[in-house]
């Protein structure tokens, strides 16, 4: 991911009504959501979920498709992976982490550097 794309996706995320959209369309996964159903999920207003989609979709880390009479969004999942590497991308100085699922939820770092 480029450094520019990053500052994009950030941007996108840093706005709570934005953010909470993007949660709600990971939680639903591949099949992504109505927006109808994020509108009632997020407690936004069709008119103001509208340019949050928009946003999310022009940072790309939401999409749209046309299902019959319904458009269905999803997160962009490979975008939203692409983000966390780049910024786990140095983490450890140099050596391999992995997240772990505590309550902290830090990194657990390898103490071996990986070969070059």
């Amino acid at each position: 991911m480029e450094t520019k794309d990053a500052v994009l996706a950030l941007a996108a995320l840093a706005q709570a009504s934005r953010l909470a959209v993007f949660r709600v369309l990971v939680q639903a996964g591949p099949g992504g959501l109505p927006a109808g159903k994020i509108s009632e999920l997020t407690a936004i207003p069709p008119s103001s979920l509208s340019f949050h989609l928009k946003e999310l979709s022009h940072a790309g880390l939401a999409a749209s498709r046309q299902d019959g009479r319904f458009v269905i969004y999803t997160a962009q999942f490979e975008a939203m992976n692409a983000l966390v590497a780049y910024l786990t991308e140095n983490c450890c100085g140099g050596n391999p982490c992995t997240p772990v699922h505590s309550p902290v939820c830090s990194p657990v770092c390898s103490t071996e550097k990986e070969p070059s």
